[in-house]
């Protein structure tokens, strides 16, 4: 119970490098490990006065999961048949093991039957 309790209170992040379409890395609780293609500089063209820029083929896609912040835990606000159910398995978990101990085996105080003759012998047949 302290384990799912622990887990659902548990936020954390997911964060992906994708450079071209092709996934690099991904980084749980930290930053990604860039493929360096985003330190290129734009090429510029002086001649004409305009500037080309290409566009970055790199990006970068962050998962937040969001843990609870209110554990909300009332056991006063049980109906009567959570509490005739909750009652009925204890005391029917309480009692599945009773008298194991005890369990005599009515098989052990009778012997096998004696082999007269060997059946599975008259019973062959053999092809020729």
């Amino acid at each position: 119970m302290a384990f799912v309790v622990l887990i659902s209170t548990t936020s954390f992040a997911v964060t992906k490098h994708f450079c071209g379409g092709t996934l690099v890395d991904i980084a749980f609780f930290d930053e990604v490990s860039t493929c360096g293609m985003e330190n290129q500089k734009t090429s510029s063209n002086s001649i004409s006065g305009c500037s080309i820029v290409k566009k970055d083929c790199c990006n970068d896609v962050q998962l937040l999961i969001d843990g609870q912040d209110e554990l909300q835990l009332q056991v006063d606000k049980i109906s009567f048949e959570q509490q005739v159910f909750i009652s009925s398995f204890i005391y029917t978990h309480i009692n599945l093991f009773e008298g194991l101990e005890n369990n005599v085996s009515s098989y052990e105080e009778y012997k096998p039957p004696l082999v007269i003759r060997q059946i599975f012998k008259i019973d062959e047949m053999y092809l020729i």
